[in-house]
């Protein structure tokens, strides 16, 4: 039987387990990446380790999420960055350089390696024939050391492309419908591999766009051939060298196939505030709008700004709209500033910002009270833009520029004939803002800088033999990890501070919660569906963990934030019987008698509501790996446990 592109890759990089739906493997990993807003944790747990020298073939430190310095705190960061970087064998990318996906996608990323990034949006490496997970920093800080990365062998999906792109049509509004069919549980347990000779239209910035939002499927990852385009791309960043052709199988088995024809799309737009909720753009053209934001890893390529500039040019923004446009690289705004296209985005009014993340992440650029922004980013989930009531919608770079002209959501189309804009044969490559590490033989030479917004990583026990504790929160499906641990620029220069961070802990849903936290010593969160979906951040589960929540017990979970639980020592626990959910209120009095022993049994759990006089029966949502490391405390615990042994 033929294989997949994904299981090809999986193959060649299986340390464990057997390839089998569902089971738990372990794959080895030649890249890594972190960015500041997760680095900062991923490379303290990397110090906690004692690993002297990071093991992968290549490894990268990026700065772009944090880099509003309106105090010492971000400053600091980068600089810890920095030193570590130097110092431990990894590559820094200094503040300005660009987005880490953007980067990582010109200047370092391999068809047919395996890469694993402290970010969820690692994924967009997927556009050049990358495996490419999002993972929390404890997994990326493992991988730096020599350990396996470990995931439940997902289904494989083909999503066949069929057809070509009408014009002012774009790969934003491809991914957008295939969420909009999906919806944002729609990927869950499944890796989705593009194919179909659809895939022969597309260029790799088009593909990246698409396998950087695959990651609001909830998907694994998802994945493109390394074709012909792919070579062509990397001989325009001058790494032709890197180029493998990777393809499936003519044989090759899919779990699932899904047929998309290109030619029926129209411009598409997700609603406030969810990905998954998609309207075409023709039905929402009464809408006033105030804020257009252009950029993030999502679509900040050289082809996106070029469009842009190509609208704007000759032309005025309305008088009611504030547009921003972010390059995704240094490399992109050099080359618009070379060529004309940023002096054409500056003379219609643009504002235009540092290459970095900035508006996605809420980190500047928050719309006016109950504003409408159109931005062309990855998530408009309530609140993430800084504005609590702000109405956010999810669009391409070629809507969200005609809209702002017009000053109301505008279909692209009416503009005419589309530009032509092809890709440069080659980029402007200067990559004097990576700073390599020293030698093996310097490392000694090398001191690390500790600001004092940098704490020790928070330290947990093995688990007791039995739990008992009070439902300290309850909320409902689709909870984010935005809601668990918000960004923006008051919280993120903070994510180095475990302590001061966790104030801010579920802000979004009740900021009652830490204080009842600290009064209670902790408790017990139940959560709906798809609990702990969004970006991939383990604070979301390393400050409930400080704050002495034990466990939570949920519906489902979002991958990423399920393994970040079992990572921090938290017990990721799902209801046998959904109903369950409705019978269990907030502060009710939990108990888990037999804890321990479950788990090392690898039985279902018993939960006793003693409020209410009820026994409930839970799964919990672990591997027998991930049973060993929850019982040990979480990763580190395990980690060092196992190190003791070998030494031994």
């Amino acid at each position: 039987m033929g294989k997949t592109i994904a299981e090809k890759i999986i193959t060649s990089h299986l340390v464990s387990g057997k390839m089998n739906l569902g089971e738990d493997i372990g794959l080895r990993i030649d890249q890594t990446l972190t960015q500041d807003a997760t680095g900062t944790m991923a490379y303290l747990e990397f110090e906690a380790m004692g690993v002297p020298r990071v093991k992968t073939e290549r490894s990268v430190a990026y700065v772009d999420h944090n880099t509003l310095q309106s105090g010492f705190e971000n400053a600091d960061d980068h600089s810890y960055i920095k030193y570590i970087a130097k110092k431990h064998g990894i590559y820094f990318s200094r503040p300005g350089n660009g987005i880490c996906h953007q980067l990582h996608l010109e200047r370092f990323g391999i068809p047919g390696k395996t890469l694993i990034g402290s970010d969820s949006h690692t994924t967009t490496g997927g556009g050049i024939g990358m495996l490419s997970f999002g993972a929390g920093g404890m997994d990326v800080a493992v991988a730096m050391g020599g350990g396996e990365y470990h995931i439940n062998m997902p289904a494989m999906v083909k999503i066949n492309l069929i057809g070509v792109l009408s014009p002012w049509v774009s790969a934003k509004d491809v991914i957008l419908a295939i969420l909009q069919k999906l919806s944002v549980k729609g990927g869950v347990g499944k890796i989705i591999e593009y194919g179909g000779e659809g895939v022969k239209t597309l260029t790799v910035p088009e593909r990246a766009t698409i396998t950087n939002m695959g990651t609001e499927l909830g998907a694994t990852t998802s994945i493109f051939p390394s074709d012909e385009i792919t070579r062509q791309f990397l001989e325009a960043q001058g790494r032709g060298d890197c180029w493998i052709e990777l393809k499936p199988d003519e044989d090759a088995v899919y779990d699932e196939i899904i047929d998309l024809d290109l030619s029926s799309l129209e411009p598409l737009a997700a609603c406030p505030h969810s990905p998954d909720a998609v309207k075409p753009v023709k039905d929402l053209e009464d809408i006033k709008i105030d804020q257009c934001c252009i950029g993030s890893c999502t679509n900040s390529s050289y082809l996106d700004m070029m469009r842009v500039a190509a609208v704007l040019k000759g032309k005025t923004i309305h008088p009611d709209v504030s547009l921003t446009i972010g390059c995704g690289s240094k490399q992109v705004y050099h080359m618009l500033a070379m060529n004309g296209a940023l002096a054409d985005m500056i003379a219609a009014g643009a504002r235009i910002l540092e290459c970095a993340c900035g508006p996605c992440i809420g980190m500047g650029q928050s719309p006016k009270s109950g504003g409408v922004s159109l931005r062309t980013f990855n998530r408009n989930f309530e609140g993430r833009s800084g504005t609590a009531d702000a109405q956010v919608y999810l669009v391409s770079p070629e809507t969200a520029a005609v809209s702002a002209l017009t000053g109301k959501f505008t279909d692209p189309r009416i503009l005419g004939e589309a530009p032509e804009i092809t890709m440069p044969e080659h980029f402007l490559v200067n990559d004097n803002l990576i700073v390599p590490p020293v030698s093996e033989a310097l490392m000694e030479t090398v001191e690390i800088e500790r600001g004092p917004n940098i704490k020790a990583f928070p330290t947990s026990q093995e688990l007791e033999a039995s739990v008992e504790k009070k439902a300290v929160l309850k909320v409902g499906d689709n909870i984010t990890t935005d809601h668990i641990m918000p960004a923006g620029a008051k919280i993120l220069p903070y994510r180095s501070n475990i302590p001061y961070l966790s104030n801010f802990c579920f802000g979004v849903c009740d900021q009652s919660f830490p204080a009842r936290c600290k009064e209670q010593g902790g408790g017990i969160v139940i959560g709906g569906h798809n609990y702990g979906q969004g970006s991939s951040r383990e604070h979301a589960a390393l400050v409930p963990m400080y704050l002495g929540i034990k466990a939570v017990v949920a519906k489902s979970y979002a991958r990423i934030h399920c393994a970040n639980l079992a990572n921090a020592g938290l017990i990721p626990l799902q209801f046998d019987q959904e109903s369950d959910y409705d019978k269990i209120d907030q502060m009710d009095d939990l108990s888990f008698p037999n804890i321990r022993a479950e788990l090392e049994k690898g039985c279902a759990v018993t939960m006793k509501d003693l409020t209410k006089g009820i026994e409930i029966k839970l799964t919990a949502v672990l591997t027998p790996r991930q049973r060993q490391m929850v019982l040990a405390g979480g990763l580190l615990n395990y980690t060092g446990k196992a190190a003791q042994k070998s030494e031994a």
